[in-house]
């Protein structure tokens, strides 16, 4: 059973397969947090974790009672303004000037099943009994408003989801100044914040530090979950490693502005809050109205970083992600951008396809460059039609000459956005967000549609439909390239305006939405200047995205080693790219740019034709390999091994193995090489102790508990031959592991 009611003690009890999470129902009807950790034992009261008493200079909500302060009870979703001088989970700006409240429990239903958030991503379940739901109604009878705490507990896959819902029933607006998706009260600060921040071309790097007293967060009001903060955040303990000890994890599954927060207080106690960005955020709701926050997805793992990762793997792969593509093995794909820019023809375009289809390239991608009048990054976003001086024959002409050549045709688009210079900016100016009066910044030459507007929602939906139904097209890649500045909307009233933001982010849904559903066979993957709205909210419309716009194989080590910490390798677009690297201007060997790639939705960007013949056998035998191993990697368990942030970022190592356990990839990878150095040693992950394995290109047979706790000796010459060894800076080693059949 995964919920539980104590009806006499008043407890809520959730647990999945490896986890406890236990609330209560205070004297003053509010919810208090008593546990949330590794699973328990239920039983018919945990009373005796409530404590309470009195301490100096506390206030208290009873007059009398010296114990009963919310200073120092840990709640479940906290309000503000009495006796608690911690941040709260909401607040409720009332007419009267008022921002005090009181919600009690007011009644609950548990039910089978996970309801779905209209208008906004979540993780879903495909049968009932893959979930079960509790729906918690708290109620201020002052002002008539009523909040919904829904938790769902998915007990296989070892995670609890947590959304509020707010309502209004009375006959007078509120403001909603604060709406945080969950909040959660740990008994201690003895943690390591782990989050993952960085900026263009160097994404989601980890980071740690250790909790101090105050508040510690990050954020976004970038208008997307941006480069610089990952909307997710994990609490470690110091001595937590990549496969022991305790972690809790938080994830924001939303595509906006964020904050994910540790506030610790002087007790110690570390609250915990993640939601939609408070900063420049206010919601009007009107008598009748509701507002849904977002998801948050909790993960507790006692088996480390790996443990945590690896159920937010499985969930976001089988259980986020959706449509046709969720199950399917991704297309080995090349995209012009980086082989031809701005510059190509319908003949260059198709010599390209010509000579990747003979390497065994299954998908060619046209990128930015085919509308309008789009020579360059000054016009035509927004005029999505064909670009007849380059491609006479359009989209539907260039679509079945790449078809007739046996591969697939995928397009990209950038539709929330708009040049100046373009047909749709020239009738419709006020389409952008943008306030009268004010700047109008501009970043790569273009501007903001105004997505909280349906009519220009709609206007796009009807031009990218078009060339989708017309065109043989099987991928489309959805990039946005800045973000949002002078925040306003001429089709909203000034007490709407701080709303903006939020209602962008559902246009820009139900965007994804309709184009999902219209053409459910299309692959769609994400970009946003590479990685810089890489979250869960658009994974779950395109199951890959774009990881970064740095394809350098020693940047992309890190990259990916951090991405890993929360999204499955199926999400991450992954590309070998021509050297000088156009991002970092780095040389590194065409094996080693492979070998990083194989980790993730494995394709080229590249000019093919214009390889030595040496470097186009090396590509064909590239993919040929990736064929071979594409279902182990994109749906295989991922650990990773040797961390590019530790080591002085010298040496990164990962496997991937199959659900089995009979099958792995390693890949072992060294930035520079190491004079006179000593012996190494891989340790291996995730194989089973009992079977006996071959590595491919490695003399000898290995049982399994001796590749885990002895490894592989990397200086020993009878394996320095291991798959795709190039001894050199920029070194990697790519072992292929079997057990053997019996």
């Amino acid at each position: 059973m995964a919920i539980y009611f104590n009806k006499l003690s008043k407890e809520f009890h959730l647990q999945t397969e490896k986890t406890s999470y236990i609330f209560t129902i205070l004297k003053n009807n509010q919810l208090g947090q008593l546990y949330y950790g590794k699973k328990i034992t239920h039983r018919s009261s945990f009373a005796h974790l409530f404590t309470i008493g009195p301490r100096a200079t506390m206030p208290n909500v009873y007059e009398g009672d010296y114990s009963f302060s919310l200073e120092i009870i840990k709640q479940e979703y906290p309000s503000y303004g009495t006796t608690d001088f911690r941040e709260p989970a909401f607040q409720i700006l009332q007419n009267n000037g008022s921002r005090i409240t009181n919600f009690e429990y007011c009644h609950h239903q548990i039910y089978q099943g996970k309801p779905i958030l209209d208008g906004l991503p979540a993780t879903y379940v495909e049968n009932e009994d893959e979930a079960t739901t509790l729906e918690i109604s708290l109620y201020d009878k002052e002002i008539d408003v009523e909040i919904i705490l829904s938790y769902s507990v998915m007990e296989h896959l070892n995670a609890i989801t947590r959304t509020s819902k707010f309502i209004n029933h009375g006959s007078e607006s509120v403001n909603l100044k604060r709406a945080m998706s969950a909040s959660v009260d740990l008994v201690d600060s003895d943690f390591t914040l782990l989050h993952l921040s960085g900026a263009w071309g160097r994404e989601r790097y980890v980071k740690e530090r250790t909790l101090q007293p105050g508040v510690q967060s990050i954020s976004s009001t970038r208008g997307t979950s941006s480069s610089q903060h990952n909307p997710f955040i994990a609490l470690k303990r110091p001595s937590t490693t990549e496969g022991h000890g305790e972690v809790y994890g938080f994830s924001f599954v939303y595509s906006g502005n964020f904050l994910a927060q540790v506030e610790v207080d002087h007790f110690d106690v570390s609250r915990v809050l993640m939601g939609i960005n408070p900063f420049d955020f206010n919601w009007l709701l009107e008598s009748g109205e509701n507002f849904q926050t977002p998801e948050v997805v909790m993960v507790y793992s006692e088996e480390g970083l790996n443990g945590m990762s690896q159920t937010y793997h499985r969930l976001y792969r089988t259980r986020l992600a959706k449509g046709k593509w969720r199950d399917l093995e991704r297309p080995i794909l090349i995209n012009n951008w980086e082989g031809t820019y701005f510059n190509f023809n319908e003949e260059k375009i198709l010599a390209m396809a010509k000579e990747a289809k003979q390497l065994g390239v299954e998908l060619f991608v046209l990128d930015d460059g085919w509308f309008g009048q789009r020579d360059d990054d000054r016009t035509s976003l927004g005029d999505w039609f064909v670009h007849e001086k380059k491609l006479p024959n359009g989209i539907v002409g260039l679509s079945q000459k790449i078809n007739d050549l046996g591969m697939k045709f995928g397009l990209w688009f950038e539709p929330e956005m708009v040049s100046k210079v373009s047909q749709l900016y020239e009738a419709h100016p006020d389409w952008i967000i943008h306030v009268p009066n004010r700047c109008q910044s501009q970043s790569r030459n273009q501007f903001v549609l105004d997505y909280s507007r349906k009519e220009v929602v709609d206007a796009i939906y009807e031009m990218m439909a078009t060339v989708l139904r017309e065109a043989s097209i099987s991928y489309v890649k959805w990039d946005m390239n800045r973000y949002m500045t002078e925040i306003g909307s001429t089709q909203l009233p000034a007490n709407r305006q701080q709303e903006v933001s939020h209602r962008y982010i559902l246009g820009v849904y139900d965007l994804y939405n309709r184009l999902t559903s219209e053409f459910p066979d299309i692959l769609f993957e994400s970009c946003a200047s590479g990685g810089c709205r890489f979250d869960p909210g658009i994974l779950y419309y395109a199951p890959q995205g774009w990881t970064s716009d740095d394809t350098d194989s020693v940047e992309r080590l890190k990259i990916q080693y951090g991405t890993s910490i929360v999204y499955p390798i199926s999400s991450m677009g992954a590309h070998v790219s021509a050297v000088p690297n156009h991002q970092v201007g780095r040389v590194t060997s065409l094996e080693t740019r492979a070998n990083v790639a194989y980790f993730g939705a494995f394709g080229y960007e590249l000019d093919v034709t214009q390889m030595s013949n040496e470097d186009k056998e090396t590509m064909k035998n590239q993919i040929a390999f990736y064929k071979e191993v594409r279902e182990l990697i994109q749906m295989g368990t991922f650990y990773r091994i040797e961390s590019p942030f530790e080591r002085a970022g010298n040496i990164t190592s990962w496997i991937v193995v199959s659900e089995d356990k009979t099958e792995a990839v390693v890949g072992r990878f060294q930035v520079l090489e190491i004079p006179n150095s000593g012996y190494s040693r891989l340790l291996l992950k995730g194989l089973r102790s009992d079977l006996e394995y071959e590595i491919e290109g490695v003399a000898g047979t290995f049982y399994g508990d001796e590749l885990m706790s002895v490894g592989l000796h990397l200086s020993n010459p009878r394996i320095t031959g291991g798959k795709h060894w190039n001894p050199s800076d920029f070194k990697s080693n790519l072992f292929r592991v079997k057990s053997i059949k019996v």
